[in-house]
C-alpha cells in the first residue's frame, strides 16, 4: 500500500491550491480525481476567461450558516495574494464591473498555473482514478481506488458541489462527510436562472434576448443592482443569479425597472410637457418597446397621458418601480454556478478546515456550506480555504 502524507480528493480550484501549499511545506502530496482533466470547472468559468477573484472581497459577500466562519481564511489569504500569484506567472488580466478580474486570454492559463505550482511544489496529480472506499485507521486513512490501495495521514475533500453535473459533479463529498458522522445541510442550486410558469412563458417568451438594468429585491430584503436578461425559459442575468441565492420557492421578487428613478415623477413630467403622448410612446423612451407592451394592457398603452387618472398613473408607476413576480422555479443544478448548503461549517475549524470530530479529515471549497456572490468570490473561497488546509495538513 503506497503511503502519502496528504491525499486530496478533487483536482479543482481548491484541491490544486491546497496541494501546492502543502507541497511547498515539504509534505508528500497526491491529488486524486475521477476526471480526465484537472480544473474542468475553471476552464468553462467566466465564459472561458475565468473570473478568478475580485479586487474587494468581504465576509458579507458569502452565504454560510455561520457568518463568521469565512473570516479567518479570507483574512489569511486575500485576493491580493492570488493576484500576485497570477502576475508572477505572467498571466494578463482585466477588471470588469464591481471589481471582477478575468484573464485576457483564457481560463486555461489559471489551470496551467495551478498545475505548474503543484509540479514545483512536488505535489502529484493522478486523474482517471475512482475512489471505491475510505476508512479511518489509527494512523490516518486507507483508500481503496480503481488504481490500487493508498494510505495517508491527512485526507482533504475538495470534491465540489452538485452544480454542473455534466462536468462530473457528484454528491461524493457529502456522502463521505456523513460516513464520518458530520452534519450536511440541505443543498440547493445557487447563482442560477429562474424559470417561467406556463402562463408567464406565453406572455414573456417573445422578450428573449432583452437585457435591462434593474434593482432586484428578495423577500428577505436582500437587494442587487445589476442587469436582468429575459430568456426563452425565464429570467437570467447577473441581478437574477445574485438574488437566486436569497430566494425560496413560492416567494415573490420585486424588480425595479427604472433603478434610481421615480417612475411617477417621470410620468408626471411627461404629462406636463406632452399631455397627448400615448403611454406606449412615453414609457418606450425609458424601456424596450417589446417589454413595455408585455407589461401593460393594450387598452392602457393606447391612452394619452391626460386620459389616465391619478390613481391609474400611480399604479403604472408602481409596476415600473416595484414589479412583483413569483417565478416557477430555477434551472436547477444543470446551469447553477454554485451549490448552496453542504458540509455544516460548524463541524469544521475555521482556521484549518479540519473536521472537529475526525482528526486528519479536511473539507475545502464548494463542498462545504459556503457560497459566494457572483463576481469571483467562489474562486476566492477555493483559494483561501485551500491555503488554510494546505498550511495545516
Amino acid at each position: 500500500m503506497k503511503h502519502h502524507d496528504v491525499i486530496i480528493i478533487g483536482a479543482g480550484a481548491a484541491g490544486l491550491m491546497c496541494a501546492a501549499t502543502a507541497g511547498y511545506r515539504g509534505r508528500d502530496v497526491l491529488v486524486l480525481d475521477n476526471a480526465k482533466q484537472a480544473g474542468k470547472k475553471i476552464l468553462i468559468s467566466g465564459g472561458g476567461r475565468c473570473n478568478f477573484t475580485n479586487q474587494k472581497v468581504e465576509p458579507q459577500q458569502f452565504i454560510c450558516g455561520n457568518p463568521h466562519f469565512v473570516k479567518s481564511a479570507l483574512a489569511r489569504y486575500r485576493s491580493s495574494d492570488f493576484i500576485e500569484l497570477v502576475e508572477r506567472h505572467g498571466i494578463e488580466y482585466h477588471e470588469r464591473d464591481h471589481g471582477q478580474l478575468f484573464c485576457n486570454d483564457s481560463a486555461k492559463e489559471i489551470v496551467t498555473m495551478l498545475m505548474t505550482e503543484c509540479e514545483w511544489a512536488g505535489a502529484k496529480v493522478k486523474l482517471r482514478t475512482e475512489i471505491l472506499s475510505v476508512s479511518k485507521t489509527e494512523a490516518g486513512f486507507n483508500l481503496n481506488t480503481s488504481n490500487g490501495d493508498l494510505s495517508c495521514d491527512s485526507l482533504v475533500i475538495a470534491t465540489g458541489g452538485l452544480s454542473m453535473p455534466k462536468l462530473g459533479a457528484t454528491p461524493y463529498g457529502y456522502k463521505l462527510a456523513e460516513q464520518f458522522g458530520l452534519k450536511v445541510l440541505p443543498t440547493s442550486a445557487g447563482l442560477v436562472p429562474f424559470t417561467w410558469h406556463s402562463d408567464q412563458k406565453i406572455r414573456f417568451e417573445p422578450l428573449s434576448g432583452i437585457a435591462v438594468p434593474t434593482t432586484i429585491t428578495a423577500q428577505d430584503g436582500t437587494q442587487f443592482s445589476e442587469a436582468l436578461l429575459f430568456t426563452h425559459r425565464g429570467l437570467s442575468g447577473p441581478a437574477v443569479l445574485q438574488i437566486s441565492n436569497y430566494w425560496q420557492p413560492g416567494e415573490a421578487i420585486s424588480i425595479n425597472l427604472l433603478p434610481g428613478e421615480s417612475a411617477l415623477d417621470k410620468i408626471e413630467f411627461a404629462l406636463k410637457h406632452h399631455p397627448k403622448q400615448s403611454l406606449r410612446n412615453t414609457v418606450s423612451q425609458w424601456l424596450p418597446k417589446r417589454l413595455v407592451e408585455a407589461l401593460f394592457e393594450e387598452s392602457q398603452l393606447d391612452k394619452a397621458l391626460n386620459q389616465l387618472g391619478h390613481g391609474e398613473r400611480e399604479k403604472l408607476a408602481n409596476e415600473l418601480n416595484h414589479w412583483s413576480i413569483i417565478m416557477n422555479g430555477t434551472e436547477g443544478y444543470r446551469t447553477a454556478e454554485v451549490t448552496l448548503g453542504g458540509v455544516d461549517s460548524n463541524e469544521l475549524s475555521s482556521k484549518t478546515m479540519q473536521a472537529n470530530k475526525v482528526p486528519g479529515l479536511y473539507f475545502i471549497g464548494e463542498v462545504m456550506d459556503v457560497s459566494g456572490w457572483l463576481g469571483g468570490f467562489n474562486f476566492q473561497w477555493a483559494w483561501s480555504s485551500g491555503v488554510a488546509a494546505g498550511l495545516a495538513v
